[in-house]
């Protein structure tokens, strides 16, 4: 899903205030991680995730693996922090999703 300049911003907007809800630490990247990032992705559409100190990750390799094993975009990356958006396929869900696709 490939997102446009003007959606990216909105997006990272609308993240600037949210706490990150996933951590990943020293055992990186593993399945039970990658399906709390799927549920959570479902229920919120627009999440952020921390890497913690003790984790031998790269921050680029990580979102480039979420965006290939979840069908996400990664909105955004500053330092050890990356932004996730993917629309909720549940319309109870979908509260971001129609703003996005408006832009």
């Amino acid at each position: 899903m490939e997102l446009r300049g003007k959606q990216k911003r909105f997006l990272r907007s609308q993240a600037h205030h949210l706490d990150p809800i996933v951590q990943i630490g020293k055992n990186g990247l593993t399945d039970t991680v990658y399906d709390q990032v799927d549920d959570i992705l479902e229920r919120r559409e627009l999440i952020k995730i921390t890497l913690l100190q003790n984790t031998d990750e790269d921050i680029q390799d990580v979102a480039w693996r979420m965006e290939e094993e979840l069908g996400c975009s990664a909105v955004q990356i500053i330092g050890r922090i990356i932004v996730l958006y993917r629309p909720s396929s549940k319309d109870k869900y979908q509260k971001i999703s129609p703003l996005v696709k408006k832009m």
